[in-house]
């Protein structure tokens, strides 16, 4: 997936200026795909490029654009979307460094862990807001708002897996500490 495919997506569900436009990436896309403001901006100007998208004219001349998905866009984005993708996979850096930490021993990790532990709970709390806020005790009948309410339940799951792992994994590796220390002082 590249963000162009992101942005496209964000503009078929509503015409946006720029500003606007990553303003609702930051709400919504954002949590399952990163970017930066300047990123936006410079893939914007590339899709206008190809053709994908345009302007709308503005009655006010300001110098603020309202772009709009094309044809071509359309075209692009509908190709895209049929096409086979393997299943995401996990590139986290944690998991990485987790794993040095394994050859360097002496829990060095346990802060970084347990922030992440908080930052996840963060996560969750927020998306359990959007999810009260937005579906409350409700079934959508409309496709759109459930694809969407199964994209964020999906969210809350995964946030809910990594913070019932970082809940298994960080007491698990106190107690290898504390039993080393013990080893050691048995040793002496």
């Amino acid at each position: 997936m590249s963000l162009a495919h992101v942005l496209l997506t964000s503009l078929i569900e509503k015409p946006s200026t720029g500003i606007n436009l990553a303003r609702r990436f930051d709400r919504s896309m954002g949590f399952f795909w990163n970017s930066t403001h300047q990123q936006i901006y410079r893939e914007l100007n590339v899709m206008m490029q190809k053709g994908w998208i345009s302007t709308l004219e503005d009655d006010d001349h300001s110098r603020k654009k309202t772009y709009q998905v094309e044809l071509l866009g359309r075209a692009e984005l509908a190709d895209w979307m049929v096409k086979q993708s393997p299943p995401g996979q996990l590139r986290e850096d944690l998991m990485v460094r987790l794993r040095a930490e394994a050859q360097f021993g002496g829990n060095t990790m346990l802060p970084e862990l347990e922030r992440h532990l908080q930052l996840h709970q963060e996560n969750l709390k927020l998306y359990e807001s959007i999810f009260a806020k937005d579906f409350p005790n409700t079934v959508p009948h409309d496709r759109k708002l459930f694809i969407h309410k199964m994209i964020l339940q999906l969210g809350i799951d995964l946030e809910r897996g990594w913070i019932r792992w970082l809940e298994d994994l960080i007491p698990a590796l106190k107690a290898f500490d504390a039993t080393a220390d013990t080893e050691k002082k048995h040793d002496v």
